[in-house]
């Protein structure tokens, strides 16, 4: 026997679907006799050997999920783990967190090593290339779970994120309001789905407003310190540099604080300054920054409670929910006075409620 072979390879085989291979072997679901027999000669004629993570979801016994992210130096990131914890302590789960470095290859070996150690679902923070390596992972074996953060509308899979363009399509409206022409923009890492809303957000309320996006003031940053450091030093170089900027999370913010700050750019006075992800000291900072406040520990517990609701029901349809965010109006953008507006959430793809957080 070969542990090369895949059940999609056995699916193929024995001509259904991986999920009804998955249930001859697991036992958790009633499979005609007909069709349990084609399955049971597909894997012997493939020479197939289940994996320890198909084992141990029939037992039910390890009552342990992964989580798949990139433990970065960004408050969200950490806030969201906490409400993964904690929702998972409620369900009675045992949690183990393993980091991707936002890198799919680091991602896919992290990935398979969990359920080598048979966990009984998987909450992931995907990277830009997981459709290529570990989503097919995922589905070779069968296993439970559910995307957080990065939600891609092309995949029927649960997703659980915040609500990204509307929230900046608010705020650089709103900056475009106060006369603001030239916006600068610190995008995320290419190819995430969070990056791309955030960029649609920018263009949408430029398109609005009837104001030309000038190619020049899009910066990537990468999603990190160096990154938007990178990036907002090259916008203050330019022979006509921006006189507001919006950074696509805390990170990047982190950056183009420090940019600004050795470059003698006082904020909002020569530059006004908003970004995507609140933090603790986002408003003990003088002036107080401008930013869009995510409910992280919200998502986590949503994503743990839709990881629950698929390990009980594998034939539940995907949930896909965007949480809603809060817009917290600061000095850092110009405005005097502080205040805050929550944008409500704007889809979730089936209407049945979850348990509140």
């Amino acid at each position: 026997m070969s542990r090369s072979v895949t059940m999609s390879a056995v699916a193929a085989v024995a001509g259904v679907s991986i999920t009804t291979v998955s249930h001859v072997l697991n036992g958790t679901r009633v499979v005609a006799p007909a069709t349990r027999e084609r399955v049971l000669q597909a894997i012997e004629q493939t020479g197939y050997q289940p994996q320890p993570t198909a084992r141990s979801l029939a037992a039910g016994s390890n009552r342990t999920i992964g989580l798949a992210i990139t433990v970065a130096n960004n408050p969200y990131w950490v806030d969201l783990i906490q409400g993964i914890d904690t929702e998972a302590g409620r369900a009675g789960l045992k949690l183990v967190v393993v980091d991707t470095r936002d890198d799919a290859t680091y991602e896919h070996s992290a990935v398979a090593n969990l359920l080598a150690h048979r966990i009984d679902g998987l909450v992931i923070a995907p990277t830009a290339e997981w459709r290529g390596s570990t989503l097919p992972l995922l589905r070779d074996q069968g296993a439970p779970f559910v995307v957080v953060d990065r939600i891609d509308p092309q995949l029927r899979v649960d997703q659980v994120g915040a609500e990204n363009e509307a929230a900046v399509t608010a705020v650089i409206e709103h900056l475009l309001q106060r006369g603001h022409t030239r916006i600068g923009m610190l995008g995320g890492i290419p190819g995430l789905s969070t990056s791309a809303e955030r960029l649609r957000g920018y263009h949408l309320a430029h398109a609005r407003s009837g104001v030309r996006v000038d190619p020049e003031l899009i910066r990537v940053g990468d999603s990190s310190t160096p990154g938007g450091y990178a990036a907002t030093s090259h916008l203050l170089r330019l022979a006509k540099p921006p006189t507001a900027l919006f950074s696509a999370n805390s990170g990047m913010t982190i950056g183009a604080l420090a940019a600004l700050q050795r470059a003698g750019v006082r904020v909002p006075d020569d530059m006004a300054l908003a970004a995507f992800d609140d933090f603790p000291w986002a408003d003990l900072f003088s002036p107080g920054l401008t930013t869009i406040a995510q409910p992280s520990a919200a998502i986590g517990a949503r994503a743990v409670q839709l990881l629950v609701r698929r390990m009980q029901d594998p034939f539940a349809t995907p949930q896909t929910l965007r949480l809603p965010v809060e817009v917290m109006h600061r000095e850092s953008c110009g405005c005097v006075h502080s205040s805050s507006v929550v944008l409500q959430e704007i889809c979730a793809s089936d209407s049945r409620p979850l348990a509140a957080y």
